[in-house]
């Protein structure tokens, strides 16, 4: 019974591994080209704002009715600018942000794998020592219960750090 138990764990901790090192991949990745994008972006508008800056030095050694153009021309212009850096502050809060919480979250899972992992090594070394006792000295109930007793603590803790 203690050997099936042992067996399903082991199924369900190789799954958290899978998953833990699924997300580290493909988030770190997100996370990566939704930073790029947004630095890209920012930069798109930065160059815009230049451009709006060349329009006004422009339109300022224009004549009058073009002068007025190039200027109405150049605030809706700015206008863009300001959405597209409304859109940068969002996605760094929204998304960027988020997806690197997820680093140290991933970190803490994989401690938490290695510390499940440690405590059930631990229990099936016993289990073994245990299976071994038995197969050896099959009359001596003393030595064989204390190793049973003591594995059934080990599975406790091993289930309570769960």
């Amino acid at each position: 019974m203690l050997r099936r138990s042992l067996e399903n764990r082991d199924a369900q901790t190789r799954q958290l591994q899978d998953a833990v090192t699924n997300v580290e991949k493909h988030f770190g990745e997100l996370c990566q080209i939704f930073a790029a994008y947004v630095r890209k972006t920012a930069r798109l508008r930065d160059k815009a704002d230049l451009l709006v800056n060349e329009i006004n030095v422009y339109a300022s050694t224009e004549t009058p009715n073009l002068k007025q153009g190039l200027k109405n021309f150049a605030d809706e212009f700015a206008k863009l600018q300001d959405y597209r850096q409304a859109e940068v502050e969002r996605l760094e809060a929204k998304v960027v942000e988020p997806l690197k919480a997820y680093g140290t979250i991933v970190k803490m899972k994989r401690d938490d794998l290695k510390a499940t992992l440690t405590a059930r090594n631990r229990e099936a070394k016993q289990l073994t020592q245990l299976e071994r006792t038995r197969q050896r000295n099959p009359s001596d109930r003393h030595v064989i219960v204390s190793f049973d007793f003591s594995l059934k603590i080990c599975f406790v803790r091993y289930a309570v750090q769960k």
